[in-house]
């Protein structure tokens, strides 16, 4: 049995002070999430428009296949995260193979062999989404593994996201500024590109990186003993759960946006602007954030967030055609807690690392994180869109007030129900959350 710890990761106020990061580490450490997230979007959103508008590949075909290559990508971060633990002496390696994985496989997905497509599709997707999940996974668990003062931890997660937001805006707005008139196709061979050298540069400032920070090691040699050992420690069984439910919150109105945007508001046009306004309030509010959690702590910050995502999201349940203004604020304001939500949950599991001395389990415990956030989309596409046809939805076509209903409920309300689940855990087991009691 291990001593307990007095207080959990995240719950005592941090001290104000500047630590021992200085801005061109951090600024180097950071980098990658740029192409990270530069290459996220394309992958997941335009990748199957691409293959069946440029190439006429059925959907009947391609959705199924589809499916089955995200349910291969979220399982096999568990296994990635092992593997990394047991050879952490050589992360640079993995990394940089996880690196030149993920470049191979996005070329291939946007410069096709038009002979066979299908193949060539599940082959690229296979082929990036495991490079970009061993990059991932290393690349935040290093951030966890920095040696720097606690109170660091929130801004080096806030930096980390603020590089990823603007990875995510400038793909966003790629496309449409890459395109040929006469060949809309073209913009994804340019921005395949584009992205090499991208991902080459912020390797080069990581591994520089590596080379010149402390990073934690483990501390004596522990024997491997599975993944049943290491989730029976209470604390991680909650806090998983919660971020588990606070991530599918987030990605029910993920998966229904583009509808809710279009058919329930009838603003198509819009939808970009909005989306943009909503990373963007993101983006911003990353400092904020990062000061509140160093005065009144992480797991407490964390929790108003919560809160101020249920206060601000709740109203678009009210919205209805034409409500384009109302909703605009919405976006602004919900985006505000969107910087919380991917800066302190990875910034308190790095607490946790520290304070158990988890160091041998670190990618295996930020594994955890990405196989949450891809299985609760996939959750959330799989039980959201089937429901919404139940009651007789069709995109596209007129809504009845019975589909106005559903879909407005399904897109604002149960997320927001279910951010109040998420409260009322962080409030109600709020002692259980702020005592370590590992058994390891």
């Amino acid at each position: 049995m291990r001593p307990q710890a007095a207080t959990a990761p995240g719950n005592e106020p941090e001290p104000v002070g500047d630590g021992s990061l200085k801005p061109f580490p951090l600024a180097a450490y950071s980098l990658l999430a740029f192409p990270l997230a530069f290459a996220g979007l394309p992958i997941y959103l335009h990748a199957p428009d691409f293959y069946a508008v440029t190439l006429q590949v059925s959907l009947a075909t391609l959705g199924p296949i589809l499916l089955l290559l995200r349910t291969v990508d979220a399982l096999q971060d568990p296994f990635i995260g092992s593997l990394s633990d047991r050879f952490h002496d050589r992360r640079a390696e993995i990394l940089l193979l996880g690196a030149a994985l993920l470049a191979t496989g996005f070329y291939m997905l946007f410069n096709p062999v038009k002979s066979a497509p299908l193949v060539w599709f599940a082959l690229s997707v296979l082929i990036c989404t495991t490079g970009f999940s061993i990059v991932s996974i290393n690349f935040q668990a290093l951030g966890g593994l920095w040696h720097t003062p606690s109170q660091e931890r929130t801004r080096i997660t806030t930096c980390r996201e603020a590089f990823g937001l603007t990875g995510l805006l400038i793909a966003a707005a790629a496309p449409s500024l890459l395109a040929d008139p006469d060949d809309p196709a073209s913009a994804l061979h340019r921005l395949s590109l584009i992205f090499l050298p991208l991902l080459a540069i912020a390797c080069g400032f990581f591994v520089y990186w590596m080379r010149t920070v402390p990073l934690k090691r483990p501390r004596t040699h522990r024997i491997d003993k599975g993944w049943r050992y290491l989730m029976r420690d209470r604390w991680r069984r909650l806090f998983f759960s919660f971020v588990f439910l606070n991530t599918f919150a987030g990605a029910i109105p993920a998966v229904l946006v583009i509808f809710f945007i279009r058919d329930r508001l009838g603003a198509e046009n819009l939808t970009g602007l909005f989306l943009l306004l909503y990373f963007f309030s993101g983006a911003l509010s990353m400092p904020l954030w990062a000061r509140l959690a160093r005065h009144s702590g992480k797991m407490a910050t964390w929790r108003v967030s919560v809160a101020a995502a249920i206060v601000t999201f709740f109203w678009a349940a009210f919205l209805g055609q034409g409500d384009v203004i109302s909703y605009g604020f919405v976006c602004a304001f919900s985006g505000l807690s969107l910087g919380a939500d991917l800066a302190l949950p990875p910034a308190i599991l790095a607490d946790h690392i520290d304070a158990d001395s988890r160091e041998h389990d670190a990618s295996r415990l930020f594994a955890v994180m990405t196989f949450l956030s891809k299985s609760s989309l996939a959750v959330a596409t799989g039980c959201t869109l089937p429901l919404l046809g139940l009651f007789g939805y069709v995109p596209r076509e007129p809504l009845t007030l019975e589909t106005e209903w559903m879909l407005s409920f399904l897109y604002a309300g149960l997320p927001c129900a279910m951010k109040l689940v998420v409260l009322s855990g962080l409030l109600l087991l709020e002692k259980d959350l702020s005592t370590n009691r590992s058994a390891m």
